[in-house]
């Protein structure tokens, strides 16, 4: 019988890999936490009419990534392709955002049918940061001086870059978008297919483009600066100003654009060199008419979210991924089935009176020697030794599996808690 494969783009993550996963997360846990930050969870599926509402119909996500289905009732259903959409929903359908400041964040798998390759999968985790009821540029700086402390904490700043744009209010972006169509239009002939094609409903998507005839046309195209009002340049220079005074370094990239309709006004992504055409791990910027567009009251927003599996693969790339962690503290060795018995409940008293403690308990039998192995793979600082002649003389054996200079030591049951606690554990 043939064995079952997980999905293709679907991947499993491995013992062997979770402690990075772990080690990020908490580090982004932290640092989101220090600002203010507090977390809403949300449904892994939502009505399919949230996403074309929020994303918008004519966005590769909608036309050809979601995973949309019929449920039992024949209601249109959708695995989340991101998370923006859905906190919007959670926050305005929970009473969250009307006359209130919100500073949340979420973290979770998303869904987009795409080709799988490195950095690109068909199930991503992202962590995502969302902000509602602040309309100054100050919050887009506070978000991008969050996620530039995390670079800096994780130890990877110097391969990320800040790019940034601002794509102005609706009307600025109905300005341009005519004088791109008519300056684009000069070129049918020569744009890709998907370029053609998005020339008659959503032009400005045609700057994401990665075809390289395409970006070489677009390199004499208008830009959008030039036809921002000024009040959203007002507000890109408050960005800017608060951006230079903080030191943070970033590049204005005028095609930037975003892939997603709702944003408006500040766009920005971190990018990096060291992870081939997979280069942004970070992206974001204001969506000041996705609440009003989705049912709720006027509410200002702006968020960004950031790709685990890439952060994780720039952190394994430039080798500053920490070093995988010992399993345990305290490995209990013991051979005999009164010995088992009794070392169950040593562990149990070890947990108890020390509750940071990761005490390991051999299962299975073996001998001392093959138990000696596993304590010594497991990564345990200490072992405890319990055979049937320990047993019946009231103590234990403990040794140091690091220290070799240290010498075994015989213990009495009752107090070997406190034993480990005063002599062994605060070295671990």
């Amino acid at each position: 019988m043939a064995r079952i494969q997980s999905i293709r783009g679907m991947n499993d993550i491995l013992p062997t890999e979770t402690p990075l996963w772990q080690y990020l997360e908490s580090r982004i846990r932290d640092v989101l936490s220090r600002y203010g930050y507090s977390e809403i969870r949300f449904p892994i599926v939502e009505h399919t009419e949230l996403f074309k509402r929020s994303i918008g119909e004519v966005t590769d996500i909608v036309e050809k990534e979601m995973y949309t289905f019929e449920d039992r009732n024949g209601d249109s259903l959708t695995l989340r392709p991101e998370g923006t959409a859905s906190c919007v929903r959670a926050c305005d359908q929970n009473g969250l955002l009307h006359n209130q400041l919100q500073r949340l964040w979420y973290a979770g798998p998303m869904f987009r049918h795409e080709r799988p390759q490195k950095g690109r999968l068909r199930q991503f985790h992202q962590v995502g940061v969302e902000t509602f009821g602040m309309t100054g540029p100050d919050i887009d700086a506070e978000l991008i001086l969050l996620s530039a402390r995390l670079w800096r904490e994780l130890g990877i700043s110097d391969a990320l870059t800040l790019e940034l744009n601002s794509i102005g209010n609706a009307e600025s972006r109905a300005n341009y978008r005519q004088a791109l169509v008519d300056y684009l239009s000069g070129f049918k002939d020569d744009l890709d297919e998907d370029s053609l094609r998005r020339l008659g409903s959503n032009p400005l998507r045609i700057l994401d483009t990665k075809d390289p005839k395409t970006r070489e046309i677009l390199g004499a195209a208008p830009v959008l600066a030039d036809y921002l009002d000024a009040v959203s340049k007002a507000h890109f220079d408050g960005l800017c100003a608060r951006l230079d005074a903080a030191g943070v370094p970033y590049k204005l990239n005028p095609q930037l654009v975003r892939g997603l309709d709702y944003y408006g006004l500040t766009v920005f992504e971190w990018t990096t060199d060291k992870l081939g055409a997979q280069g942004t791990v970070c992206a974001g910027g204001r969506y000041d008419g996705l609440v009003e567009q989705l049912g709720g009251k006027p509410t200002p927003a702006v968020g960004f979210a950031m790709g685990i599996e890439r952060l994780c693969l720039l952190l394994e790339t430039l080798a500053v991924a920490p070093a995988m962690p010992a399993l345990s503290d305290v490995f209990i060795v013991s051979v005999g089935d009164s010995a088992e018995i009794a070392a169950l409940s040593l562990a149990e008293a070890i947990r108890t009176a020390i509750p940071t403690a990761r005490v390991l308990i051999n299962c299975g039998g073996g001998s001392f020697k093959s138990q000696f192995k596993k304590a010594d793979k497991s990564g345990a600082a200490l072992a405890i030794v319990l055979g049937e002649d320990e047993l019946a003389q009231g103590h234990a054996a403990v040794k140091s599996l690091r220290d070799s200079q240290s010498e075994q030591q015989f213990v009495a049951l009752a107090e070997l808690p406190d034993y480990i606690g005063k002599h062994f554990f605060t070295k671990f």
